[in-house]
């Protein structure tokens, strides 16, 4: 059987914690922030642990990484 291939786009985006979640950065960053509070722009700040719904699709676009 050939190997299973990671998705590009989830590589560059996501990591894993020693205990198998999955890290990304945090949302609604990337334009527009004038108009965003202080305390969201407080609270976005660094990474955050994807629910589990969300981190069982990222796994199936990463094989190899668990």
């Amino acid at each position: 059987m050939p190997k299973m291939k990671t998705k590009s786009a989830a590589k560059k985006r996501f990591s894993f914690t020693a205990t198998g979640k999955v890290k990304s950065a945090q949302a609604g960053k990337r334009h527009g922030m004038i108009k965003r509070t202080i305390k969201f722009i407080r609270d976005a700040r660094g990474t955050t642990v994807l629910s589990d719904a969300d981190a069982k699709i990222v796994k199936k676009y990463m094989p190899y990484n668990r």
